[in-house]
Parts: structure tokens; C-alpha cells; sequence
């Protein structure tokens, strides 16, 4: 089946399946099930089997999923089977604790380069990978091929920072920045914006 096929919110769901299977893979267990992974994760048994059914038959009548396996073929889905370079661009105190995060290094995530506009930023050491100067974005995106990018910058700088990222190569955007950004519809963008979260939130405290 044509990844075009597969609805987005599909997709959405498989890295909270992977999050699940590294957890039981931890503890040693071997073998799971659409019922027990529904019971970890909130999720029908019956929406786990149709959502894994888009990649293939994974599972075995009378033993389930073999949790070693399944966590490896959903990470082949995900192309995370693999280590992918990242560019971070905002070294303000968001961009800090991102930087310094540690999970994306162990998930296959690497912090190749950090951009700053702020001279007194320029040139720092950051755990081994050297603040540049945001002049110099297109250079060394284009010059390390890389292809995903965090923004970390405030929302009037934002736009312009996309721009100038997809300008240099780059096809994924994970955007911090409390704007919704205009792109092509070739470039994927996700949102990560706390104060919206609360937003939906506080609906249902009222």
C-alpha cells in the first residue's frame, strides 16, 4: 500500500505503539497482544489490528505479536531504524533545553546544528556541536544534507526561518513557535505549542 494511503492519524499513533513496545521489550517480555497494548495505551484492540493491518500481518493466531519483531518493523515504517541529523535553530532558553535533551540522541535524533542570530551566542560549545551564526543556515544545512529541523525561535522571527530552511533543503519542521507557519504542502510540519495543550484543557475543567 502507497504511504499516501495511509491516513495521517495512522501514522500519528505508530511511534505511542513503539513507545509501548520498548517499554514491555525492556521488562523482557516476549510476547504481547491488541488487547494488552489497547490496555496500556487507552486504544481498542480492534483500532491497533486495523492500524497495523495498512503495513503488513504482523501478528500470529494464538500467540500475538512477538514484541521484539513489531517493534522493529514499526520502526522500519518510521524510517527510525536509522540515525537522522537535525538542525535547531534558537538558542534562547526553549532552544537550550532542547539542545540538552537528552532522548533525542538515544532515539536516533542528532543535534548537528545549532543557528543563533544573537552574536554572544556565536561560537559557543554545545555539548561538542558549535553555535553558528544564523547567516550561515543555508552553508551548513546544505553542507551536512540535512533534512529535518527544529524552530525555537519567537513567532515574528518564525516564518522567516521556515522560509529560509526550506530554501536550503529542508523537508520536516518540528515548530515550537507559537504561529501556524505557511509552507508548501511538500514540506511536513508538526506543532509543539504548551499554551495551546492548556487551552484544550481548561474546556473540560470549566
Amino acid at each position: 500500500m502507497e504511504r499516501a494511503e495511509v491516513p495521517d492519524i495512522v501514522i500519528g499513533r505508530l511511534p505511542i505503539y513503539l513507545r509501548a513496545l520498548t517499554h514491555l521489550l525492556e521488562t523482557d517480555q516476549e510476547f504481547t497482544s491488541s488487547q494488552e497494548l489497547g490496555r496500556i495505551l487507552g486504544i481498542g484492540s480492534a483500532q491497533i489490528r486495523k492500524d497495523l493491518s495498512h503495513f503488513g500481518e504482523f501478528g500470529k493466531q494464538g500467540t500475538g505479536y512477538e514484541v521484539s519483531y513489531l517493534r522493529q518493523q514499526i520502526s522500519k515504517i518510521l524510517h527510525v531504524d536509522r540515525n537522522w541529523s537535525v538542525a535547531l535553530v534558537g538558542f534562547g532558553d526553549l532552544g537550550q533545553a532542547i539542545a540538552h535533551y537528552g532522548d533525542f540522541s538515544s532515539k536516533g535524533f542528532c543535534i548537528e546544528a545549532i543557528f543563533d542570530a544573537d552574536p554572544d551566542k556565536v561560537g559557543q560549545n554545545v555539548d561538542g556541536t558549535v553555535i553558528q551564526d544564523a547567516k550561515n543556515l543555508a552553508e551548513v544545512i546544505s553542507k551536512y544534507k540535512i533534512k529535518m529541523a527544529i524552530i525555537a525561535v519567537p513567532a515574528l522571527a518564525a516564518q522567516n526561518v521556515a522560509n529560509e530552511l526550506i530554501e536550503a533543503g529542508i523537508r520536516a519542521i518540528l515548530n515550537y513557535a507559537p504561529i501556524t507557519l505557511n509552507v508548501p504542502e511538500r514540506i511536513r510540519v508538526e506543532y509543539i505549542d504548551p499554551v495551546m495543550h492548556l487551552q484544550t484543557m481548561t474546556y473540560y475543567l470549566a
